[in-house]
């Protein structure tokens, strides 16, 4: 029962911060180097996605790529408006050589807000290292899975 409500409430959290920071994702792990010295790979992103706010050069946004699986955490380099108010804007990784158009879908020069899952408003350095380390060594989520298994097979026998 304990378990269930810690679960529970680990989730109802999760949706909560969601529907506060309007973002489908509201904390995301860097992944690579391309944010260095900015962010390093592991820190712990904070994210918002506020409609009210626009998209400013030097931002630095989380954007998903049609067709990629895995987003990407880099900097605002410039903002395009149009004429009919429609804002595009390009993006480059801090510690990359040259903007992000080759990231991009093919033939799209540009990213648009509905690319955006959100921008950084806070990290925290290398708490994320977790979260890599189990996905580049498999054997090791296997472990801790099975460890914690263990764990709660033998609280639960220690309750009874």
């Amino acid at each position: 029962l304990t378990f269930g409500m810690v679960l529970t409430s680990a989730l109802m959290i999760w949706k909560s911060l969601i529907v506060i920071t309007n973002s489908v994702s509201p904390i995301v792990v860097v992944l690579s180097g391309s944010m260095e010295p900015a962010f390093y790979r592991g820190d712990l992103l904070f994210l918002t996605n506020y409609e009210s706010e626009p998209i400013n050069v030097g931002d630095i946004t989380v954007f998903k790529i049609e067709d990629r699986e895995i987003p990407i955490v880099h900097r605002v380099l410039r903002v395009h408006e149009s004429k009919n108010g429609t804002v595009k804007f390009l993006t480059k990784g801090d510690n990359n050589a040259v903007d992000d158009r080759g990231l991009y879908a093919p033939g799209q020069d540009w990213l648009e807000k509905k690319h955006v899952m959100g921008r950084a408003k806070g990290f925290l350095p290398y708490i994320g290292m977790v979260t890599i380390v189990m996905n580049d060594y498999p054997k090791f989520k296997v472990c801790c899975l099975f460890s914690l298994f263990v764990y709660i097979i033998h609280f639960a026998h220690s309750l009874s």
